[in-house]
């Protein structure tokens, strides 16, 4: 299903919630970025982007001041935060195959109940590439993922196995939806939070493997 900005935004807030001082954190493509603009002036936190920006910022709002030089990984224009800089694509893998990355903001196509992780390809799509995704996946100590609850036809993107192609096994730690956010254990999927209105029944009905409560529900607004 397709999510307003208003519930991206939301999610955003959740995953920055989750963040902590002196993090280095890999923001992948598409919904991830919304992560940038929810994280306060404050906050010591340093945004990696895998084509060689170390202390990205979020989309410039006024429109005068896109650079058309500076862009992310998914070509979309961003900022230089303060003491920002450019490396080689070289050094930039080093950082994520090195494992420098606290933690890693993707998108993600299917999850399974044991962290592996589909984001790159659809099943039968001509296109796709893993790009950098397998590298940040083994790299980071902590993988974040943020998508729909469901695929647009209703189906569960949390499922008991993959069968869309493997981006990396094992390597998700929790999962950051418009109904809920799921970690990732060896136990099982602990449900953590609820969005405001959203019922545990709700979530396991579009879930594949059962969940496992956790001990506190409810997304911020």
């Amino acid at each position: 299903m397709a999510l307003t900005e208003d519930t991206k935004v939301q999610i955003a807030r959740r995953i920055a919630a989750e963040l902590q001082d002196d993090w280095v954190v890999n923001v992948g493509t598409g919904m991830p970025t919304a992560v940038l603009k929810c994280v306060p002036d404050e906050r010591d936190i340093i945004f990696h982007s895998e084509n060689g920006i170390v202390g990205m910022g979020p989309e410039p709002t006024d429109p005068a001041q896109i650079d058309t030089d500076l862009q992310s990984a998914g070509k979309r224009p961003v900022t230089l935060m303060p003491g920002g800089c450019f490396v080689h694509h070289r050094d930039s893998f080093a950082i994520a195959r090195g494992g420098m990355l606290d933690a890693a903001i993707l998108g993600g196509y299917q999850v399974a109940e044991n962290g592996d992780l589909a984001n790159w390809k659809l099943p039968g799509a001509k296109l796709g590439s893993i790009g950098g995704a397998m590298d940040i996946c083994v790299g980071a100590k902590r993988v974040f993922i943020m998508m729909t609850h469901t695929t647009p036809d209703g189906k569960p993107k949390i499922v008991r196995s993959l069968n869309y192609p493997l981006t990396a096994s094992r390597c998700v730690t929790k999962i950051f939806t418009e109904l809920a956010v799921i970690a990732v254990t060896a136990a099982g999927l602990v449900l953590e939070t609820l969005a405001p209105g959203v019922s545990l029944e709700t979530v396991q009905k579009l879930t594949e493997p059962k969940l496992i409560l956790g001990k506190g529900l409810g997304l911020p607004g």
